[in-house]
């Protein structure tokens, strides 16, 4: 189990966000932390302290007007910590490099795959071939819906077809190098992990899982370590003091580690 940060960017700013709360219309989004700092602060810490592997996103629509604060943002983060950092949000085969090139190690994928409301095969395929396998992470961010995990796109605003089961997840595994997974319901809430989610991120042993949403204290960090076998990366976003939560970074360093 390691440590995987995170730098969400909405409006142009590092935020902590309620995740179930974000909404196109009006650029809104219930907030929980939103830093003084740029990105580049936060990419410098995590530098120094050797911990690879965050992700960087973006919560704006390309439309937004705020778009392209966002974007320079997270290109800023990138390049700080080159080979340090994944990015995600709204990327495609024609603006991967643009985050490459920046310096990140990995883009992450949803809504260009997970497209009207079900996976296109040969969107994925577009994606390998724009920057390879081994450069991809795909986000099976979800939320529950009839008793069921359903992914959801667009800043995690539109239910898909598809359920993230343990076929799904074999599946996929040929087609990436990891998988990033937020419960969506208890993103930023701080209270406690989807346990009924676990066992399905355990399903295949080809790509590594990080799993965010809820963790709120070590205990939920604990929970997470045994359920997941000690094999699912974790995120902790609001409840971390970095952000303004009540949790060391390196008390969750040691933990996880």
């Amino acid at each position: 189990m390691e440590f995987r940060p995170c730098i969400d960017i909405h409006n142009g700013k590092v935020k902590q966000i309620v995740g179930g709360s974000l909404d196109d219309l009006g650029n809104r989004a219930s907030e929980n932390f939103v830093a003084e700092q740029d990105a580049g602060f936060f990419a410098d810490f995590y530098r120094e302290k050797g911990v690879y592997g965050g992700h960087v996103i973006l919560l704006n629509a390309k439309d937004s007007e705020y778009y392209a604060a966002t974007k320079q943002q997270a290109l800023l983060a990138l390049s700080r910590f080159a080979g340090g950092l994944q990015a995600g949000g709204g990327i495609d085969p024609l603006n991967a490099s643009d985050f490459l090139d920046a310096g990140a190690s990995h883009v992450i994928v949803t809504s260009y795959v997970f497209c009207d409301g079900r996976i296109h095969y040969e969107r994925l395929e577009e994606m390998k071939r724009a920057v390879g396998k081994e450069r991809l992470v795909l986000d099976l961010s979800c939320r529950k819906k009839d008793g069921n995990y359903v992914v959801v796109t667009d800043r995690w605003q539109k239910f898909t077809q598809e359920v993230v089961t343990r076929e799904l997840m074999r599946t996929l595994a040929s087609c990436c190098d990891e998988f990033l997974v937020h419960a969506v319901d208890v993103e930023g809430k701080s209270s406690g992990i989807e346990k009924e989610l676990i066992p399905i991120l355990l399903s295949q042993d080809e790509c590594p899982v990080t799993y965010a949403g809820g963790i709120g204290s070590l205990d939920d960090l604990r929970c997470l370590k045994e359920l997941g076998e000690n094999r699912i990366h974790a995120t902790v976003g609001s409840a971390l003091s970095l952000f303004g939560g009540s949790l060391l970074f390196d008390e969750v360093l040691k933990l996880c580690g």
